[in-house]
């Protein structure tokens, strides 16, 4: 009986990323982003008085935003390589120190964590509110990020590590000059929508009085009672910022697929 061909379902976290192919998606994407551009300059014109005013408590939460994002994207890239190559590595304890890793840390979400870290461990070592926050991120976006990277270094043709080693390379050698370069082509579209995810989830930061966009917002609330045009703003600034980062990850993949073809 001949075999028929499964089709893959993949689902982001990202916004949906506009692509030639789909003028429905295009036209989604765009109406998207000027309604939220057009929201956040036309609200504190027509009513200065609260949503400029949030306009203007709001901005610092944004660095702080995207300060624990790259902090935490970047040491959960460094955790995760490490972790992808545990996963593929032939020493079982290695193996499967990497795996359990993966499956605790992916099995616990992210909420606890961040309370585990910051209040639980916070009886035998005081972390800062910031540091916690950062450490949780990664810790738990460095087991996704494992899998991203041993299915990345997966995809490459066998062949290529055979070469590599007939050329007189050493395993460390091959993985470090031949195996990886290339996989990072694969891997890096992956990482890019995991940091668009990351961002979002930064959002629960707030709860250990990490001054991000929430926690402005929050803050701001409470005192004016303004609940209403207060997360209004809040959704659309996140809106705003995660339809850009899609629109760039988009770029991104098209050069990558570009540059594949050439």
């Amino acid at each position: 009986m001949q075999e028929q061909e499964v089709a893959k379902i993949e689902v982001g976290d990202g916004a949906a990323i506009p692509t030639p192919d789909d003028r429905g998606l295009v036209s989604a994407w765009w109406i998207a982003l000027i309604g939220a551009v057009a929201l956040l300059v036309l609200l504190p014109v027509i009513k200065p008085d609260p949503y400029l005013n949030i306009l203007r408590f709001v901005p610092d939460g944004i660095l702080i935003t995207f300060q624990v994002t790259v902090l935490s994207i970047s040491l959960a890239i460094v955790i995760g390589l490490f972790t992808g190559l545990g996963r593929i590595s032939s020493n079982r304890l290695i193996n499967l120190v990497a795996s359990l890793y993966v499956e605790v840390v992916r099995g616990i979400p992210l909420l606890v964590q961040l309370f585990y870290i910051y209040y639980a461990l916070g009886r035998f070592v005081r972390v800062p509110d910031l540091v916690a926050a950062v450490i949780a991120m990664a810790f738990c976006y460095g087991a996704y990020m494992g899998e991203v990277f041993r299915a990345g270094i997966k995809s490459i043709d066998r062949g290529q590590t055979e070469a590599a080693l007939s050329l007189g390379f050493n395993n460390r050698q091959t993985m470090a000059w031949v195996i990886l370069p290339q996989a990072w082509r694969t891997i890096l579209p992956p990482v890019g929508n995991e940091f668009i995810a990351l961002l979002k989830d930064t959002s629960l930061v707030s709860i250990l009085a990490v001054a991000d966009i929430l926690r402005r917002g929050r803050e701001y609330a409470s005192e004016s009672f303004n609940y209403f045009e207060t997360y209004t703003m809040i959704a659309l600034i996140y809106l705003l910022i995660t339809l850009v980062l899609s629109k760039l990850i988009s770029i991104m993949e098209h050069r990558l697929s570009h540059y594949e073809r050439r």
